[in-house]
Order: structure tokens, then C-alpha cells, then sequence
């Protein structure tokens, strides 16, 4: 059975030091993943609360917490394309998760067309620079969307993208518009979501495999992000390895959980903002199946 690991990276520090360490980890253990980069400007400073619910000081480092206010925002993809072309190499999927994180959260819900398709295609056009090829996917953060991006990761060629919450695969419909480019969404909760319920990392560990033991039929998809699980709770993320592997659960990358979906077969499900236990914000997810009785 898969189950695809989706790994947000936001800062400049984990692009140049998290991702290649977690990746070195993973690949030691026999685990794919998919990488999801912020490739601008590191304006972590500038929008702290999105950040997980972790000790943002331990996990992302003084640095990337002053990045765009009292520190200049480096410009990551720049800055640290040698580094992200590595994890590629490794043979992990790299994919977009933002051309500039903070600023997509804080602007995405209340953006117009113009806005939205800019940002989404200054991002696509810097990992065309950073990888030399197209990017075949895109992972909003903190699934974070609005109706225009969901209508150009068609546009842009996306062949599958992970930019919701829900149960399963699915074709978005967004207002009534069927998108052609299939949702992979995150399935289990996140860490941070489970430490802001109260558990410890023990229990969140028992938690995540508790809910790993019935999988929908295409298996999981969890979301680490490479500042949380490649620092500080790294050996959260080994127990969990640890775990799947005795469910016979294979962590794999978007691109291989994707193989083989007949998207004639998919379901098309109209897509929802709706709260999430420890998120701040309310994120897109799926929502009932389209026209649906």
C-alpha cells in the first residue's frame, strides 16, 4: 500500500540545510517523498502565525523568523537552487509550493484572477530556471487556494496537485467549474495539528498510525514540513517510518501515489473552506461529490 509524503519547505534555512537532511534520511530508509518549495523571497517574518504550532525558535531558527522585517528576505530559489537540484537528484519529486509563502497566505483568499495567476506563474517559471523542466506539481501552503489557482494548475500543466484536505483523489469543482487536474489531498492530520489538541509526540506517533490502519483505497497523504520534522521532531517522523513500514504502508512521492489513477473514474467533488482542529485559518478541502442528489 503507498502512502505519498508531501514536504512543505518555506525558508531559506530549510532549503539549504532541512530538506537535504531529511531527504538524506529518507533515502537511507527507503522512503519516497515529494519536496515542495517555496523558490522567491523568504518573508517568513511577515506572517509568523501561519507558521505550525511548534517551537518556532528551535524549529526554524531566529533567522527565518526576522526574514522580511528585521532581516532582508533572501531570495531562496537563488540562493539555494544547487541544494534543491540535490534533493531532486536523490530521486525525490520537487514540486511548487509558492513563489513567495507569506505573501500567498496572506493574500490568496481575497486575490483576483491577475494576482493569483502571476504569482503561480513567477513561481513556475523560477523552477523551470532552478530545475531545468517544467514542474509537474504544486502543493498551496497550509492549502491555502483560491477559485483562479485551482483554475491554473490545469492551465499551467500540472499533472496532479495536493493543494486541499479530504479523503481521497478527486477532480475539483470549484463554483461550478470542473478543473481537469486531480487533487491529491492530505488525508492525516499534521503534527502540529495534534500537538495544538494536546498530545505529546508518544501519542501522537500511536495517534497517526491508529489512523493509518484503514487507509482509503489509494492509501494516505501526510504533510511534514522540513523546518518541523527535519529538526526537532525528526524522530517523530523516524517512528512513524517505522510504523508504516510494519502496516506494509510505503512512503512514496505524489508522482508515484498518482500512478495509475483512471481520472475517468475519479470523483468530482465540489471544494469547501471549512475549519480544521488546530488550523488557523480554514483551508480548501473536499466536499460533497458534485450535483450529488
Amino acid at each position: 500500500m503507498k502512502l505519498a509524503l508531501r514536504i512543505e519547505v518555506a525558508t531559506l534555512r530549510g532549503a539549504q540545510r532541512d530538506a537535504p537532511r531529511l531527504a538524506a534520511m529518507l533515502k537511507s530508509l527507503g522512503a519516497g517523498a515529494t519536496f515542495l518549495f517555496n523558490l522567491g523571497p523568504d518573508h517568513t517574518g511577515r506572517a509568523l502565525g501561519s507558521l505550525p504550532r511548534v517551537p518556532k525558535l528551535k524549529c526554524y531558527g531566529a533567522a527565518a523568523l526576522l526574514s522580511g522585517t528585521l532581516q532582508p528576505a533572501a531570495d531562496v530559489g537563488a540562493r539555494c537552487g544547487g541544494e534543491m537540484r540535490a534533493v531532486r537528484d536523490e530521486g525525490f519529486e520537487a514540486g511548487i509550493l509558492a513563489w513567495d509563502r507569506a505573501n500567498w497566505i496572506r493574500r490568496v483568499a481575497r486575490a483576483d484572477e491577475s494576482w493569483t495567476a502571476a504569482a503561480m506563474r513567477r513561481a513556475r517559471d523560477r523552477f523551470e530556471t532552478v530545475f531545468g523542466g517544467p514542474a509537474l506539481t504544486h502543493g498551496a501552503p497550509n492549502w491555502q487556494m483560491n477559485r483562479y489557482a485551482f483554475r491554473y494548475t490545469q492551465r499551467l500543466g500540472f499533472l496532479h496537485c495536493s493543494d486541499t484536505r479530504g479523503t481521497g483523489p478527486f477532480l475539483p469543482v470549484v463554483n461550478g467549474e470542473l478543473v481537469s487536474c486531480p487533487q491529491l489531498p492530505t488525508t492525516l492530520p499534521t503534527l502540529d495539528e495534534l500537538l495544538a489538541a494536546g498530545l505529546n509526540p508518544d501519542e501522537i506517533v500511536r495517534r497517526l498510525l491508529e489512523l493509518s490502519r484503514k487507509p482509503p483505497p489509494p492509501g494516505h497523504v501526510y504533510t511534514a514540513r522540513a523546518e518541523v520534522e527535519g529538526t526537532v521532531y525528526e524522530p517523530v517522523l523516524r517512528a512513524l517510518l517505522a510504523g508504516w513500514r510494519e502496516l506494509d504502508q510505503q512512503p512514496v512521492a505524489l508522482r508515484d501515489y498518482a500512478a495509475g489513477l483512471d481520472l475517468a473514474r475519479l470523483p468530482r467533488r465540489v471544494v469547501v473552506e471549512q475549519p480544521m482542529p488546530g488550523a488557523r485559518r480554514a483551508v480548501s478541502s473536499e466536499g460533497k461529490e458534485f450535483l450529488a442528489p
